[in-house]
């Protein structure tokens, strides 16, 4: 698959995808002994890889204008347009057996939204108990700027399609079963996508 170009055998059978870490560096003021002040350089966190970021590619799949396909193989999300073309964004994905497979339908969409793990984490993950009362929204939060929860026969499947505050993670698969986009990409989503929105997940 070439990088401008999506076809449904690319989109199937595309290969594993991995984010690159690069280090920045910023700089922290410390006063010294003498009053002199010296800057100390910390690692700034790495961003997504460059193959990550939004573009518009071509698209010959058969999903109709409109709708949401999630290659969790490839970590990216199209958002299908008219006349052959998609725009595409990058993804983080659910650990291997927790993610969303098949089709299913944005129900709800949500501002800065709240999070509350669910049972199912909490047994995974016994160290989130501390957050089982929710987590109230903000920049803070794990479903960073904006979420579009997936249903399926009118029921919340309890997957949502989220921001991140972990731009980094964009590219792999280490999340409880979400897809989760930078919170730039997640705003741009959210904007262009209304309620019923069909979602395809592979």
């Amino acid at each position: 698959m070439s990088d401008g170009n999506m076809t449904r055998r690319g989109l199937m059978l595309g290969g594993l995808v991995t984010a690159a870490a690069g280090l920045a560096s910023g700089c922290s003021p410390v006063i010294g002994d003498m009053g002199v002040t010296r800057s100390y350089a910390f690692p700034a966190p790495p961003e997504p890889d460059a193959r990550f970021k939004r573009r518009s590619v071509r698209y010959d799949g058969d999903e109709a204008p409109g709708t949401i396909v999630v290659n969790t193989t490839d970590r990216f999300l199209y958002f299908v347009q008219e006349d052959g073309w998609a725009t595409r964004y990058g993804v983080g994905v659910g650990e291997e057996g927790l993610t969303l497979k098949g089709h299913a339908k944005v129900g709800r969409k949500a501002e800065w939204p709240s999070w509350t793990p669910t049972q199912s984490m909490l047994e995974r993950k016994p160290h989130l108990m501390e957050y089982a009362g929710g987590v109230p929204g903000g920049p803070s939060n794990p479903l960073g700027a904006r979420a579009l929860y997936l249903y399926r026969g009118g029921q919340d499947t309890m997957f949502r399609i989220h921001g991140t505050n972990e731009p980094w993670t964009i590219g792999t698969a280490v999340s409880s079963g979400c897809i989760r986009l930078t919170n730039d990409d997640i705003v741009d989503l959210y904007e262009r996508v209304p309620r019923g929105t069909a979602v395809l997940v592979i």
